[in-house]
């Protein structure tokens, strides 16, 4: 894209990585920075610099962290009895919003596909097994998403589940079928997760 510009060119291709943003979205949120928010712009610029750097994971539950061990996680007042396992740190923001759950989690960061290379070592399984076999998990709920990958990985993990002695419970109904825990609203989440159930 000509802009007359050689470094608004590489913001506008820069802003283009962001899911949804197209060449003419990318285009209006640069001219918006550099034509009435530049001081926003720089801020940021700064977050997006730190964040990258030095967010990672969390080496119990995988949810992004600054820190080798995440607040939730670290929080002495959840309950670890429960585990809740959801496919994304998205997922993760969409239950904690639209719900009372007090439990802990483990994100999976995807969900199994082998035409995607995504197996059980690059969900993170292993590490999800450990912590069955810590003994302290009473309930895991399965909260990944009602896609047939999602379906798939569910079953997986249930099935590590029943290995360690744990009950499996699945989000129940009011989640559609085909769609992503991100966009449903709160409402609907908040039943199907007081609705979960024992997978058989």
């Amino acid at each position: 894209m000509t802009t007359g510009s050689r470094l608004l060119g590489e913001l506008i291709d820069a802003l283009r990585c962001l899911p949804g943003v197209g060449a003419k979205s990318a285009q209006r949120m640069a001219f918006h920075l550099l034509e009435r928010e530049r001081e926003g712009g720089l801020r940021l610029a700064s977050a997006l610099e730190s964040a990258m750097r030095d967010v990672g994971n969390c080496t119990r539950c995988r949810n992004f962290s600054e820190t080798p061990v995440c607040s939730l996680c670290a929080s002495p007042s959840r309950d670890k009895q429960v585990l809740c396992v959801v496919e994304s740190a998205s997922d993760l923001a969409a239950i904690e919003q639209a719900t009372g759950f007090r439990g802990h989690y483990f994100v999976l960061l995807g969900r199994l596909s082998p035409l995607d290379g995504l197996g059980p070592d690059e969900l993170g399984l292993p590490l999800l097994a450990e912590r069955l076999g810590e003994g302290e998990i009473e309930e895991m709920i399965i909260a990944t998403n009602p896609t047939v990958e999602g379906e798939a990985t569910a079953h997986y993990v249930g099935q590590l589940a029943r290995a360690a002695g744990i009950r499996a419970t699945r989000l129940a109904h009011g989640v559609p079928l085909g769609g992503e825990l991100e966009f449903v609203d709160r409402g609907t989440l908040a039943h199907a997760f007081g609705s979960r159930q024992s997978l058989s």
